[in-house]
């Protein structure tokens, strides 16, 4: 998907989210804004070592 079109589809869910939910989801992207590509990649590790933690466990062994 392209950027506007994404930007549409989330017009459309926005449009059908109840008002007591907006507010939430505001905060969300808020919080979001303004973390750096850092954070997003000791995110990305903390997913992958997770996903394969039982991998992990019987290499050690």
């Amino acid at each position: 998907m392209s950027r506007e079109e994404v930007k549409t589809a989330i017009n459309q869910l926005l449009d059908q989210t109840p008002e007591h939910v907006l507010q939430e989801v505001f905060d969300y992207l808020q919080s979001v804004q303004g973390k750096s590509e850092e954070s997003s990649t000791a995110q990305n590790l903390r997913k992958i070592l997770s996903e394969d933690n039982e991998l992990l466990k019987r290499l050690a062994q």
